[in-house]
């Protein structure tokens, strides 16, 4: 499955983003999907993740209550809804494609495919 992340851009301190991963591939369903996103001179850490059916969700306390993690199958995508965003937030956001049962959903070593990065720029 090949994944293209999309929706970044510069945004105030309160706003509001909506990320896209859009995936293609017929096998798009069979896999969990995951949003990481690395800061200059950090590691890419975990955000959010969806189970293959959409049945369970997985959120870092960072952005519990801000984000929203949501697919639909049928279009291949997956999205984050980004509410509230804080400066920290900045950062370069990937989606990640995650074989179900190998390894944590929340661990970036696990993932199989990932699509290139979207930049999210919250000013103050």
């Amino acid at each position: 499955v090949q994944l293209q992340a999309s929706g970044g851009g510069l945004v105030q301190a309160g706003g509001s983003l909506r990320l896209s991963c859009a995936a293609s591939g017929r096998t798009f369903g069979r896999y969990d999907i995951g949003w990481f996103r690395q800061a200059p001179g950090k590691e890419r850490e975990f955000v959010a993740a969806i189970t293959w059916s959409g049945g369970s969700t997985y959120y870092a306390d960072s952005v519990k209550g801000r984000f929203t993690i949501a697919r639909d199958n049928a279009k291949n995508t997956v999205v984050l809804q980004m509410n509230s965003l804080k400066v920290e937030d900045t950062a370069v956001y990937y989606c990640g494609a995650h074989v179900p049962g190998l390894g944590n959903l929340l661990n970036t070593g696990n993932y199989a495919h990932w699509g290139q990065g979207t930049q999210v720029t919250v000013s103050s």
